[in-house]
């Protein structure tokens, strides 16, 4: 087989791996296939090489990509088409730019480049306006959390960087193994893979968690699209999930309920009065007066003509505006319910990036949560307090992949985090194996522990160093009962954020403009 059919096939092979449940020190080889390659592509020049070069290389990250996040295709083919397409652009440019630079510069800012190339690119994923970040190499760590508890100081882009520099130096490595002087080029890899893991073993066992106890119930109905929205009516979904809410022990102080597990009739202007929640609240005056709920819903909120907001929609059987929310609700036996809505929302089902310049494609916009259209969104990262001042952020679905995003909730005071999901859209994919591990990066990211209910699973707990306390099956229903430690300690991470993507972008710019700098002087010395 040709060295540029088994070399891409290789690489592939090596960035898939992690993402199935495999180690993520594949990924410190995955990319040497596709640097060797390059270098082959610059030998003796033959027409349409540049063309050539090009396409071995989209084809490889095309073929990564689909192998990967295929599964968005169960909830929603444009969503998976676009995922794939724009991820594929994202990790094509960095190597294009690397490969350019290689040619007309020295090597060393050419390896540089492509290392903050690459980190800038997943940088501006992580919080742009279209955003998908699911296969951002620091997240092939996973499930390797003794190797990466130094994420509590650089977060996933630390594991970004380690993987790119590990895969500069094994293609080096390779280069020079005919050269017995060049031992360097051997132990230097070595070094740089072993003193990082080292390091992080002795954080994950010198880390002892503060006694500071909470008992949680997760919930996970087990009720799937057809039955949530076609065969089931709200109050056989309700009676499921009280139900099951019956399993936790009377000290309980947190029962935690999926993403849309109420997803009818919740008009905010009239929390208090709506019938559905005065269910749960009369569950908890008869059984559990102390205790409260996290419930996942949909909500609405009524606006006047003249007072409605940029994302507030109507229809002709109605005069008036509103807003639609996915939301997180806290129901305790006091007459207040609080409110959070996600922010993170997916494109294409409950967003529209850039709606302002594409407004006129709305009507396009696909189903993934029960809407269609442009949903409401929360600025602020609401902490739900109890009353004898517990403190947890809630993660709604898809937005406890973001870990800047996820430390507002801790700078707004959460000592713990519960995420609530609804990822049977994906079916019985690695999709939802892979959301469930990402949580465990946020756990070391902030030392949080973390609840997570999910509507057919994994629903589960994992503690402030990423390790799995407990968890569900995929595809039962059941309910799970955990002890978890609250933590009030801020980290490097949750008190800077992703400090190493924003100096990776600073230093790709320098980098570009010493570039220009040394191009115009070796051209104006060519001349001369």
């Amino acid at each position: 087989m040709p060295k540029r059919v088994l070399y891409p096939i290789i690489s592939i092979l090596l960035f898939s791996v992690p993402w199935f449940g495999g180690p993520g020190y594949f990924l410190f080889g995955a990319f040497v296939p596709m640097l060797l390659i390059q270098e082959e592509f610059n030998g003796p020049k033959k027409k349409g090489i540049k063309n050539r070069f090009f396409t071995w290389y989209t084809l490889t990250f095309l073929c990564w990509n689909i192998v990967n996040v295929y599964w968005i295709k169960n909830a929603v083919w444009i969503g998976a088409i676009a995922a794939i397409i724009i991820n594929t652009i994202l990790m094509v440019v960095p190597f294009m730019i690397y490969h350019y630079v290689w040619k007309r510069a020295h090597r060393a800012l050419a390896y540089t480049l492509f290392v903050t190339a690459w980190i800038a690119a997943e940088y501006i994923y992580l919080h742009g306006e279209i955003s998908f970040p699911w296969i951002l190499l620091g997240n092939g760590f996973a499930n390797d959390v003794k190797a990466v508890q130094w994420y509590e100081y650089t977060g996933l882009f630390g594991g970004s960087i380690w993987v790119l520099i590990m895969n500069l130096l094994i293609f080096k490595a390779v280069k020079k193994y005919r050269n017995a002087k060049n031992i360097l080029h051997f132990i230097l890899p070595v070094l740089v893979a072993v003193v990082p893991v080292t390091i992080s073993l002795m954080i994950y066992y010198n880390y002892e968690e503060k006694e500071a106890p909470i008992v949680v119930e997760v919930v996970q109905p087990n009720i799937f699209e057809e039955e949530k929205f076609m065969t089931m009516t709200q109050r056989e979904q309700i009676n499921i999930i009280l139900e099951l809410s019956q399993n936790a022990p009377q000290n309980v102080d947190f029962i935690v309920t999926p993403e849309t597990s109420v997803d009818h009739g919740i008009w905010e202007n009239k929390l208090e009065e709506n019938i559905t929640l005065g269910w749960f609240k009369r569950f908890l005056f008869d059984n559990y007066p102390s205790s409260s709920f996290v419930l996942g819903a949909t909500t609405y909120r009524r606006y006047d003509e003249n007072n409605r907001s940029i994302t507030s929609r109507t229809n002709p059987n109605i005069d008036f505006w509103y807003d639609a929310y996915n939301t997180a609700l806290f129901i305790d036996t006091t007459d207040i319910i609080r409110v959070y809505h996600k922010n993170k929302l997916v494109i294409g089902a409950e967003t529209m990036p850039f709606y302002e310049q594409l407004k006129f494609l709305e009507k396009f916009s696909l189903d993934l949560g029960g809407f269609t259209g442009l949903m409401g969104r929360d600025m602020e990262r609401t902490v739900f307090v109890k009353d004898d001042n517990k403190k947890v952020g809630v993660a709604i679905c898809y937005e406890s992949i973001y870990g800047e995003y996820c430390g507002e909730f801790i700078d707004n005071g959460a000592e713990s985090l519960f995420v609530i999901t609804n990822d049977s859209w994906w079916g019985n994919t690695a999709g939802h194996r892979q959301h469930f591990a990402f949580a465990r990066l946020r756990a070391i990211e902030f030392r949080r522990s973390i609840a997570r209910s999910a509507n057919t699973g994994i629903s589960g707990f994992i503690d402030q160093r990423g390790d799995i306390i407990s968890r569900t099956r995929w595809d039962e229903r059941t309910s799970q009962t955990g002890r978890i430690n609250l933590n009030d300690k801020i980290t490097f991470y949750a008190k800077y954020g992703d400090m190493a993507g924003r100096l990776a972008c600073y230093v790709f710019l320098l980098g570009i403009l010493y570039y220009v700098a040394y191009s115009r002087r070796k051209k104006d010395h060519i001349v001369k």
